[in-house]
């Protein structure tokens, strides 16, 4: 009967392993589950052995993750059974299946009692375990005074003491107001002279939650847990199977040390004595070895002896001591041990007369910023940030700019917010401060609050002497062809308040200064015109006697924002230019600003409230970054068919936030694949009313200057290096005529799926399955590859590495060499796009099962339509910016032959599909699209995007397509995109190379049609 028995569980488990998909699986449970509740139902009938089997299978059944409703009075009813065996799957299951809270844990309470109470140790290791898993307030109430006479009872076997123990630890730890622990203090030290090495370790965990709650009732307790320490250091009476690598109990240690932080101090001076020679005997034979699980038990004891060293505010020269070791760490090659140097550096900054010795190793601190693990790059930065000081801040400060070029953007913006609060606290000079803000905003003005440039204006207003030379500066920074944002405020303010006192400067005068601010106008967004329009009416106050060119160009542009939606831009246009006819009076309306009342600085005060910390918060706060930061193992126990029907949320980008407008992203993959052909044929000309038929440019196809490609060959990335957005062969097999390994499904339409949406599956085959989920922000971009191992045997020699084109910035995680068997490994690519290009970056991906090696190389969906942002724009604010882009080569004009034929809702639908708003209303003729986005790159920061089609309703296969943006190279760029989309899609695989994709040219572009044979088409 027993063996029947098992054999049925063991049957059920196998049909539950074998079924073929998750919805066999859920007919197999449910199956099973109605025959457990039939059985249930007619339970007098039912023998404890039987009983016992069915609650095994309700366990296993609960642990796939179906709901288990029933069958919970028959799991509690086997612990009161008298065998083994029954009283085993009751404890097991009713910890499993039962929380704290459940009323039929009441019924077991008195069963469990007299388990604990008995003679019978296994049964009482089994009750004891149960009442620690569970804890419940119940539990406690009814439990803890018998669980404290098991620990301090000496005729109980230290298993059972050991166990009670680290029951008690549970029960107070959930219910302290309940446990009695009034006396404990001398049962503390009592337990603390214990000889067994298990109980002691049960009972130092408990001490440390005791005094952590209330140490001045266990003042008794410090010697004892001094001289114990003094036992584990000397090695006296350490069992051999309490040492680990040669370390007597090294947990044990920590515990120990733990407890004593919790004292404020130590007034007895042998105790105290005694404990320094114990830690100045761990600070000395304690280096580093290649055996890496003694360097982990060995490093744990030490710099817990380091935290009680600090705590306990030991002689400058033990703390000296401790300041040279950790220079040792901090300077090996374990990534591991550098990471716990710098960590514990930085907690060392808290004490006093050590951050002199610190500075000696500022060079080998700083060197960290560099290193590939951005957890070391986090620590450093904390490190550098606290032992800054006015003698060393302008080489850090140099050294964090420096930097700052180079970081990626998951560490700049509080690079960026510690290097503004290090610059302001201490400034050698205004000026210097001046140079160090503007440097931070030119090089990392994404990152950069606005609370940083509010701080600058306030110093420069406030500092007559600062006035000319921070306006010249904000001057230079204008030249720049790309500038950030933020960047074009500061300026405009700065120039705007100051600029008269350059007046006498080349490049300086008024008309200079407007036009060279009004140049960045069509790039900001509308939170910034208001600041522009200010710095106009500042400009024409400063400008006497008035130049009435320079005027009417200024009035020009308030009239034209009179009329504007946003009302603090509307309002500020009418008044400046209701104020600017005043004459001589709008000297005294718009006078400088007044100095700003002495306060304290927003940047420092948010760093005190927000404690950018050096010490423990900041060192906790990155361990939980790193949980979806670095690669993750994820074991997968269901069948082997791919990816889990859900792929894993990856965690929030902490980029910047952007306005969020919805853009359509479900297209079917199908009509974007759909192809065509077609012959040009005429189309019909604008009727008179078509507001954008004055506004076209010539319609020869020129690109961004300095280019040149000849019209019959393709791109140059087409032809070496990767391959273009839309053609060519995703996947390379090596020794392809030989390999038994091909993929599953059609590689192409996988990755033009995921150019549409951010999360599906990349590639597969018969071993690995590759799974992509994107978050796209800006132009960042943060994708986590999912490679998962479909096989019963692991993957060896794993190897992944991006080929990345010329305009992306791409980091990958460390990938391990070995994927386990139906496991699943989470690798985040951090993506940073650099300026506009349809280049695509590569995946060269390879991995041997058996005796295959397989290498495949993948195109990755980071592609141009990812760093857009659809936005809707009104007719007012589109034909300024219209006509203001007049024409080559920030406007470009083709017509498009052998488009795939699309009905216009289809078209578009497909054009938000790729992140370009279509904006209805604006053009006048019905067979005609206006789109607008916003493209994201560090170069071109937000760019304004207009595109529009002009369609034939007789032939569907031509159309002739404008697109203008106030950057040539965008220009280009997209409008060759939105054309490889219109146009059929090849589908005959080619390989791309495995280099490095080569820069695409920026030389004209010829045209690739005749204009007057287009002209004559049209017209």
């Amino acid at each position: 009967m027993a063996l029947s028995g098992m054999r049925g569980l063991s049957v059920f488990i196998s049909d539950v392993r074998n079924c073929p998909n998750k919805e066999q699986e859920r007919l197999r449970v449910d199956k099973e589950l109605g025959n457990i509740r039939t059985r249930f139902k007619n339970e007098k009938g039912l023998t404890a052995y039987e009983k016992k089997k069915y609650v095994w299978k309700m366990l296993y059944i609960y642990m796939l993750g179906y709901d288990v409703d029933f069958g919970h009075m028959e799991a509690v009813s086997l612990i009161s059974a008298p065998k083994y065996p029954e009283k085993q799957v009751g404890y097991i299951v009713t910890s499993c299946l039962l929380n704290e809270n459940h009323d039929f844990l009441r019924l077991a309470i008195n069963t469990v009692r007299n388990d604990i109470i008995g003679r019978n140790e296994t049964f009482q290791c089994m009750a004891l375990t149960m009442v620690g898993n569970i804890g419940g307030r119940e539990f406690a109430e009814s439990l803890a005074a018998d669980v404290q006479k098991l620990i301090i009872s000496s005729s109980y076997r230290p298993l059972v003491r050991k166990k009670a123990a680290l029951c008690l630890l549970r029960l107070y730890r959930k219910n302290p107001d309940v446990v009695n622990i009034d006396g404990w203090a001398d049962r503390m030290a009592q337990l603390l002279d214990e000889r067994d090495l298990g109980v002691l370790t049960a009972s130092t965990s408990l001490l440390v939650a005791l005094v952590s709650n209330n140490h001045e009732a266990y003042w008794s307790c410090l010697p004892k847990c001094v001289r114990l320490l003094e036992r584990l250091a000397r090695n006296q009476d350490i069992p051999q199977e309490y040492t680990y690598y040669g370390i007597p109990s090294p947990w044990l240690q920590v515990k120990t040390m733990r407890a004593l932080q919790y004292f404020p101090s130590i007034e007895d001076p042998n105790t105290r004595r005694s404990l320094f020679e114990v830690l100045q005997r761990i600070l000395m034979g304690t280096d580093v070895v290649k055996n890496v699980n003694k360097n982990n038990a060995a490093h744990a004891v030490l710099f817990e002896a380091l935290a009680l060293v600090m705590h306990l505010d030991a002689e400058k020269e033990m703390m000296s001591q401790c300041v040279a070791l950790l220079g040792k760490f901090i300077a090996v090659r374990e990534p591991n041990i550098r990471y716990l140097g710098l960590e514990n550096m930085t907690r060392m900054l808290m004490v006093a007369d050590v951050q002199d010795i610190i500075k000696r190793h500022q060079a080998q601190i700083t060197t960290s910023l560099k290193d590939p693990d951005i957890s070391i790059r986090r620590r450093a930065l904390d490190l550098l940030y606290g032992m800054c000081d006015v003698s060393n801040a302008k080489d850090i400060v140099e050294e964090l700019l420096q930097y700052l070029s180079t970081a990626d953007f998951a560490i700049r913006e509080e690079l960026s917010l510690k290097a503004a609060i290090l610059a302001e606290k201490f400034a050698p000079d205004l000026s210097w401060y001046v140079d160090v803000i503007l440097q931070l905003i030119d090089k990392a003005g994404e990152f950069v609050s606005d609370d940083v440039w509010f701080r600058v204006v306030q110093f420069v207003t406030n500092n007559e002497d600062l006035q000319p030379y921070a306006a010249a500066k904000a001057r230079e920074y204008l030249d720049k062809p790309a500038i950030h944002e933020t960047m074009v405020k500061v300026s405009a303010y700065l120039l705007g308040e100051f600029s008269h006192l350059l007046a006498r400067r080349p490049g300086c005068s008024p008309k200079e200064i407007f036009n060279i601010i009004h140049e960045k106008l069509p790039t900001v967004s509308t939170s910034t015109i208001p600041i522009l329009l200010s710095t106009y009416a500042k400009i024409l106050m400063h400008t006497q006697p008035p130049d009435p060119e320079l005027q009417n160009q200024i009035w020009a542009i308030f009239n034209k924002y009179e009329s504007c939606i946003d009302a603090e831009i509307q309002q500020r246009a009418v008044e400046y230019f209701a104020l600017s006819t005043k004459g001589a009076a709008l000297m005294d309306i718009l006078a400088e600003m007044p100095k700003f009342p002495e306060r304290q600085s927003a940047l420092i005060k948010k760093a005190e409230d927000a404690e950018i910390d050096t010490a423990e918060q900041s060192a906790i706060k990155v361990r939980a970054q790193q949980q979806t930061s670095n690669a993750l193992v994820v074991t997968d126990l269901r069948p082997a068919n791919g990816l889990p029907p859900s792929v894993p949320a990856v965690g929030p980008l902490a980029l910047v936030k952007v306005p969020s407008t919805s853009g359509n992203e479900h297209n079917s993959v199908d009509q974007a694949l759909t192809q065509s052909n077609g012959t040009l044929t005429k189309v019909d000309a604008q009727p008179p009313s078509d507001l954008l038929g004055d506004l076209l440019g010539p319609l020869a196809i020129e690109g961004p200057p300095g280019a040149a490609i000849q019209p019959e060959h393709k791109a140059v990335s087409e032809v070496e290096g990767v391959p273009s957005a839309v053609d060519g062969a995703a996947i390379v097999l090596v020794g392809e005529q030989t390999n038994s390994v091909q993929p599953i499904g059609n590689i192409n339409e996988r990755f033009y799926a995921l150019c549409l949406k951010d999360s599906g599956v990349l590639y597969e085959d018969p071993c690995i399955q590759i799974g992509i989920k994107a978050e796209w922000q800006a132009h960042h971009g943060r994708l986590v590859l999912f490679l998962g191992n479909k096989n019963t045997s692991a993957l060896d020699s794993v190897q992944a590495l991006i080929l990345p084109p010329a305009h992306l910035k791409m980091e990958l995680s460390l990938v391990p060499e070995t994927i386990p068997p139906r496991a699943q490994v989470q690798c985040p690519l951090e993506v940073l796009n650099l300026h506009p290009s349809r280049d695509v970056a590569v995946l060269d991906f390879s991995y041997k099962f058996g005796t295959n090696m397989v290498n495949v190389k993948l195109r990755l969906p980071a592609v141009l339509n990812k760093f857009l942002q659809p936005i809707t724009v009104s007719a007012e604010e589109f034909f300024p910016q219209w006509r203001s882009l007049s024409g080559p080569p920030l406007k470009l004009q083709e017509v498009v032959r052998g488009v795939r034929p699309l009905l216009l809702m289809e078209m578009a639908n497909l054009f938000n599909s790729f992140r370009l708003m279509i904006c209805p209303g604006l053009d006048p003729n019905p067979n005609n699209l206006v789109a607008s986005t916003t493209f994201f790159s560090e170069s071109t920061r937000a760019m304004l995007c207009l595109i529009r089609i002009e369609t034939d309703p007789a032939d569907r296969t031509q159309l002739r397509m404008t697109v203008a943006s106030g950057d040539p190279t965008l220009t280009f760029e997209l409008k060759e995109f939105i054309k490889e989309q219109l146009v059929s899609i090849p589908t005959a695989p080619r390989v791309p190379t495995t280099a490095p994709p080569v820069a695409r040219p920026t030389s004209p572009v010829m045209a690739l049609t005749d204009p007057g044979a287009m002209l004559a088409g049209l017209l």
